[in-house]
């Protein structure tokens, strides 16, 4: 009861192998560089899934948050010095408001010849 089992090996050349044998590893998830740029939104993407998340995302917290976005961008493109020109225009204005009232009390004053209580 002896049976005879042959076994065919088929060999090829190195030109030949590489044309015939396919050596990516596709079935292990690994893209190429190539593909992985391809999938990357773009910035049109981006903004586009941001307007379809608007409501979705919370309004503060330290990570994935509006507050989050405002703080990231601000740091980006130096917003504090805007508001640090912003304040100092506020304060002037205040001034100024205060200014305005002493003056419009002087007239007042003389106006009606009395004294204003401040």
């Amino acid at each position: 009861m002896s049976e005879s089992i042959k076994f065919q090996k088929q060999v090829f050349d190195k030109r030949q192998y590489n044309k015939i044998i396919d050596t990516s590893f596709t079935q292990l998830g690994i893209k190429t560089p190539t593909e992985q740029i391809s999938e990357t939104p773009s910035v049109n993407d981006f903004f586009q899934m941001y307007n379809e998340l608007f409501y979705d995302i919370n309004e503060k917290g330290s990570t994935n948050s509006h507050e989050y976005l405002i703080k990231q961008s601000s740091e980006y493109i130096n917003f504090e010095q805007d508001n640090e020109e912003i304040e100092s225009l506020q304060a002037e204005i205040a001034q100024l408001r205060i200014d305005l009232l002493n003056s419009q009390k002087e007239v007042i004053e003389l106006q009606t010849n009395s004294t204003l209580d401040n």
